[in-house]
């Protein structure tokens, strides 16, 4: 029905109501009071009909969505016929010299329920007849948590019959809400330890949490007691604005294994990072990547003067740049295309913009792949950050933060040893530049970051299969790519010069159980999709390290942030193997070298 339409019938359906209620009432009365003589009953009528439309105008009664009538809505009701039944009751006892006390109170009486109830079963047919979903079937659904984010869902699922779910029972940790009823009588039956139970007893087909207050630990308790029944668990996003009042609660958002892997967020010292970041020049190598752009967001954040976008590929920093200058029109973020390996272009950047701090994210990363171009591994990841952190240290930059990775650990791959050569490279020249603090930040891999295997198999699950692993045993760490950025950020306000930053990922994980859950979360099961063991590729390990004890301070230096003890090879020994290495180059040379290195 439109807007005109529904106007014009709740106006007829009110002015029937409203005239016709004082007959109605002094029908009721006649027999036990005086009796008024038809002139003043149907003046009194016209009285109040003209008294009800001009309140129930001040009070918006015909521009509500009554089919999502509430308390509010029904105060409004309330307000507009109190004032119309005052109004009426004065002006007859102004123009009749009487009062008409008790038929008031019965007219009153029988608008609030009339016009009341006329508003509510509109509510009601409208779930009687949509709520029928064209003949679907609604999914049982089961909501864990009843504070006001639990309701808020709750009422959405009843006033919105596309969203193809009807709340069943719901389930809280707080005992005051126990046996306590929501809306739509969905009542509070249990605990999360309750989940498996109340699937079972219920017939629920999909959970979904409610809880803004979740931590990753618990939803991965939550979801481990229903996904085993098979069933799809659900989160409502955007948590904040739902609890707010700010959103509705739709659309539910299925939970990824980024939801599960994912850790609590840190709180960074955000005072101490715009002290250091405030009115400064950023610039951010690798801008276009997962890591440097990230680190672009994150740091746009503590308002610099402005940030440069250096990259070697144009799309990607193309993305970011239209991405951040679109959203904040108080920086200044300048694009530059360049090469980390020419070495004169890299100095030119540094003259024309002299940068106060810089992250440098460009590198080679992908393991199999610099296994089998070794050269270009040495030349972007050992050549580029000396040529980078040169110019930086040049030109008087105060802060050059590395992110390097956990695979510098004992390194049996080409990328994992270049990236400790590059750690090399700035513990030597932090010794040599007393003006520039050069640190360099380890960390595992990224939930999401192109090359990343969950990419990967999300799109082997999509294509139907199989997943492939490269062995049952493999582990690996694993860290959002907006927390490794704010630790890397943070990281960077602490450095004193030459550490090697640790962070701390967390637990590791087995590659083959996130294959399985990422099977399973995709709604399917194992046997139909598939798990093919494809063995372990050239340079990889069945499992990553970050620093063994003897390897680490034994203190954080801030939540999280672990200070590596440093190691020590000469700039003059990098300097020559760069040197052999463009005369010829040595595949061997690379771990040489690093062998060679001594504990300061």
């Amino acid at each position: 029905m439109g807007a005109k339409e529904r106007y014009i019938l709740l106006l007829i359906i009110d002015s029937l109501i409203v005239t016709f209620s004082v007959f109605i009432g002094y029908y009721i009365l006649a027999p036990f009071f005086l009796q008024y003589t038809m002139p003043v009953l149907i003046t009194t009528s016209i009285i109040l009909l003209i008294s009800h439309h001009v309140f129930a105008y001040v009070f918006n009664l015909y521009h509500r969505a009554w089919e999502y009538a509430s308390v509010r809505e029904l105060m409004a009701i309330s307000k507009a016929v109190t004032a119309s039944i005052v109004l009426t009751y004065i002006l007859n006892a102004l123009l009749f010299q009487t009062t008409f006390t008790r038929l008031m109170l019965i007219t009153w009486m029988m608008h609030l329920i009339l016009i009341g109830g006329s508003r509510l079963s509109w509510r009601v047919a409208r779930h009687r007849i949509i709520g029928k979903n064209n003949g679907k079937e609604m999914t049982r659904t089961l909501v864990v948590g009843a504070g006001k984010g639990g309701s808020l869902l709750i009422k959405q699922m009843l006033d919105t019959p596309t969203m193809n779910m009807i709340p069943v029972v719901a389930v809280d940790d707080d005992s005051t809400k126990q046996r306590m009823e929501l809306a739509g009588g969905v009542k509070v039956e249990g605990t999360r330890e309750d989940l498996s139970k109340l699937i079972k007893k219920y017939g629920i087909k999909k959970v979904v949490i409610a809880i803004p207050s979740l931590s990753k630990t618990e939803l991965n308790k939550i979801y481990e007691s229903a996904s085993h029944e098979g069933i799809e668990v659900m989160i409502m996003p955007n948590i904040d604005d739902v609890m707010a009042g700010r959103v509705e609660v739709k659309p539910l958002k299925k939970v990824e294994v980024e939801d599960l892997l994912g850790r609590e967020p840190v709180d960074l010292d955000t005072e101490g990072i715009e002290d250091q970041v405030r009115n400064r020049t950023i610039l951010v190598t690798g801008a276009g990547g997962s890591i440097g752009s990230e680190i672009v967001r994150q740091i746009a954040k503590f308002y610099p003067r402005r940030i440069i976008l250096l990259g070697h590929g144009e799309n990607s920093i193309y993305n970011i740049l239209e991405e951040v200058s679109t959203s904040n029109n108080v920086i200044e973020f300048l694009p530059v295309i360049a090469d980390v390996q020419d070495r004169k272009r890299m100095f030119d950047v540094f003259e024309k913009y002299k940068p106060n701090i810089i992250y440098h994210a460009a590198a080679h990363k992908h393991v199999p792949l610099m296994e089998e171009n070794p050269e270009e591994a040495v030349k972007n990841n050992v050549l580029g950050t000396k040529n980078t952190a040169e110019a930086a240290c040049n030109y008087g930059a105060d802060k050059f933060v590395l992110i390097s990775t956990d695979k510098a650990v004992n390194p049996p791959n080409v990328m994992g040893a270049t990236k400790r050569i590059a750690e090399m490279i700035i513990q030597n020249l932090n010794e040599n530049f007393e003006k520039t603090t050069l640190v360099a930040v380890r960390f595992g891999n990224v939930l999401g970051s192109r090359g990343s295997v969950i990419p990967k198999f999300r799109n082997q699950i999509e294509k139907g299969g199989p997943v492939t692993v490269t062995d049952d045993r493999m582990t690996r760490y694993f860290m959002t790519i907006p927390e490794a950025s704010r630790l890397v950020i943070q990281a960077g306000t602490l450095a004193e010069g030459g550490e090697v930053f640790v962070l701390d990922m967390g637990e590791p994980v087995k590659i083959s159980d996130l294959a399985k859950n990422m099977i399973k979360l995709s709604g399917f099961k194992e046997e139909d999709i598939g798990i093919r063991f494809s063995g372990i590729r050239p340079g990889e390990k069945l499992y990553e390290e970050l620093l063994s004890p003897d390897e680490l301070h034994p203190n954080q230096v801030f939540d999280k942030i672990y200070r590596g003890k440093s190691t020590h090879c000469s700039l003059q020994k990098i300097e020559q193997f760069l040197k052999r290495m463009d005369e010829d180059f040595n595949r061997d040379e690379i771990f040489e070298l690093i062998s060679k290195e001594k504990k300061l």
